[in-house]
């Protein structure tokens, strides 16, 4: 499959899904960490639509208890669905900067429905410390960053699961979770009963990552148009990404974190991606964010020779 060579950048600097702030400054630090200008190195065009608008979360109410400020995040996520939509009608490849993770209903929901007016269906690899797969009734804290991939998949609040009008976005089969180390005892039921398929951190050491990616991306790919990547920072170890809202110690190292970007480009099958959950309130000298740089250069074709 041959990428699009325009990259359109989206910002979505949502905190409301998340329980420590900061999140909202992330898309400021990953561009802050040179992104645009990386990108047009290695040969892209590059377009950065700014951000979407987000209200400020001081003036507005938290809501129900079992999934704080779905409202406004819905209302965030719809308009994002939207760009990313119109931006994959256009043949470029959309890049959305988080963020919490539950600007990832959005993303999904953008891509599936442009692929789905092509009578096509997409994938996903969800690279997380966490499985994202709780709903209202499950989830633990009512944070809503806790419950994208679940919505993707047809499960949770229906101001995120039906955008666009339908669930789900994407299939159980060729949905895939790597990096998970971090599982809330009613999500694995999910994960099983949706038939997702997932890589824990026991896996990744067990298999090693390239024998993960490679069964990841065969599960992603088939019968689909191809994947959707959403990457969450989270999931490399806090040692090296240490501004993240939610660190759980024990998870990917530098080279495996490049490894599996670069086996995604090398499949060729990617249709767009996101980066979420960089916290520059808890970092260091934004290290995350120049991380996540790099991984993304790394996912659109940078090499080492």
């Amino acid at each position: 499959m041959d990428r699009p060579r325009q990259i359109t950048i989206i910002g979505a600097p949502l905190d409301f899904g998340a329980g420590r702030r900061g999140v909202d400054m992330g898309p400021s630090a990953l561009r802050l960490a040179g992104l645009n200008a990386k990108l047009q190195a290695i040969g892209y065009g590059v377009r950065d639509l700014g951000n979407v608008q987000v209200a400020q979360q001081e003036t507005i109410d938290e809501g129900a208890p079992d999934a704080k400020y779905l409202p406004a995040i819905a209302k965030c996520c719809a308009e994002l669905a939207q760009i990313v939509n119109d931006v994959v009608e256009k043949r470029q490849f959309p890049l959305v900067l988080g963020g919490d993770h539950s600007v990832a209903a959005g993303t999904v929901a953008g891509v599936a429905h442009s692929f789905r007016q092509r009578q096509q269906k997409i994938g996903v690899i969800w690279i997380d410390a966490h499985a994202d797969m709780n709903t209202p009734e499950t989830s633990p804290s009512g944070n809503v960053h806790g419950m994208p991939l679940a919505s993707c998949l047809g499960l949770g609040p229906k101001q995120l699961t039906d955008i666009f009008g339908y669930a789900p976005k994407v299939a159980g089969r060729n949905t895939v979770l790597i990096g998970l180390r971090d599982v809330d005892e009613r999500e694995r039921q999910t994960v099983r009963q949706l038939g997702v398929v997932a890589f824990t951190m026991r896996d990744i050491d067990e298999l090693g990552l390239r024998k993960v990616m490679e069964q990841a991306i065969a599960a992603a790919s088939d019968g689909t148009a191809g994947f959707h990547l959403s990457l969450d920072m989270d999931a490399v170890d806090p040692d090296e990404a240490p501004g993240v809202g939610t660190p759980v110690r024990g998870g990917m190292s530098y080279r495996e974190a490049h490894l599996s970007m670069e086996m995604v480009c090398d499949s060729g099958q990617m249709l767009s991606m996101e980066v979420v959950e960089v916290n520059p309130v808890l970092d260091s000298a934004n290290r995350t964010a120049l991380l996540g740089v790099e991984l993304v250069t790394s996912a659109m074709g940078k090499k080492i020779l």
